[in-house]
């Protein structure tokens, strides 16, 4: 019925799949929970306790494959008909999370997202960027680049027809072409309230950082795989493709003046989605040049 698949890279996530078997098991279904390690440096030692509990298997792998690969990869060696793929920095946050996903296996011809939770009680002003994006953007379903890798189940039939890109290399972007995958064949994506909580929150230079990839990660899709869709599917491609070359040239050489103060600010404890939204505009006009 149902294969559980979590990629993990550096992450202890035992108690993730402690939790997901132990609802598995009150379901009375027939499941599989798979870990694959993408060669992580920690957390190894830890993550072999899995392979103690029932039907739960951590794999570890020599090499690191990147995100598109190792998830590829996990599906290829799923046994059951519904893929319900999680990141491992996740906390099962409901109880009747497993049960609810499997409502929705009686139909193989839709895509379910569950969707992201972020904990009420997280104060660290460390976290404050990445907080706040998460809660007012990724908290709404229909935010920007709305297809998320971090809880969704898709039929297996429908996975081995799209799967992931793996010519995309680093962070930022594999899901959105994935959701691209998945309309231009016309399979539906639903948002249902079932999601699990976001526990690896990123500090806020890291966040910037990856933000910085994934801009990168974006543009490159866009020129060399040439997705005609992307600029429907991603707001901050459409503003910059739309703006003549000068005036990119002109907000690069100012973002880069204004990059120290704009990530003071982004690294506060009120942070401006508002800047943020504009570094990652002025930093996506810096790669033009």
């Amino acid at each position: 019925m149902l294969s559980i698949l979590i990629p993990t890279y550096n992450y202890d996530c035992t108690q993730l799949v402690r939790d997901l078997q132990k609802q598995a098991e009150k379901a009375l279904t027939e499941y599989e929970i798979i870990v694959m390690d993408d060669a992580s440096a920690t957390c190894k030692e830890t993550n072999r306790d899995i392979n103690s509990l029932p039907h739960c298997q951590y794999i570890e792998l020599t090499e690191n494959i990147g995100r598109s690969r190792i998830r590829n990869r996990l599906a290829d060696m799923a046994r059951y008909d519904f893929l319900l793929f999680m990141d491992c920095d996740a906390a099962v946050c409901k109880s009747d999370f497993i049960s609810t996903y499997l409502s929705y296996c009686k139909t193989q011809s839709q895509v379910v997202i569950g969707g992201t939770a972020y904990d009420p009680h997280e104060t660290n002003p460390a976290y404050s960027l990445r907080l706040t994006y998460g809660l007012k953007r990724e908290g709404n379903q229909n935010y920007d680049g709305c297809f998320t890798t971090f809880n969704f189940m898709i039929p297996h039939k429908i996975f081995n027809l799209v799967r992931f890109n793996e010519d995309i290399h680093g962070y930022g972007h594999e899901d959105t072409l994935f959701g691209i995958y998945l309309t231009e064949r016309k399979i539906p994506i639903i948002h249902i309230n079932n999601p699990l909580m976001h526990k690896g929150l990123e500090e806020n230079g890291i966040f910037l950082q990856k933000t910085e990839t994934a801009n990168a990660n974006l543009l490159k899709l866009y020129r060399e795989i040439k997705r005609p869709e992307l600029p429907a599917t991603s707001r901050l491609l459409n503003t910059y493709l739309n703006l003549p070359t000068f005036v990119r040239w002109c907000l690069g050489a100012t973002f880069r003046l204004l990059k120290p103060l704009i990530t003071k600010q982004l690294c506060s404890k009120k942070p401006s989605l508002f800047l943020f939204d504009c570094y990652k505009l002025g930093h996506l006009c810096t790669l033009e040049s």
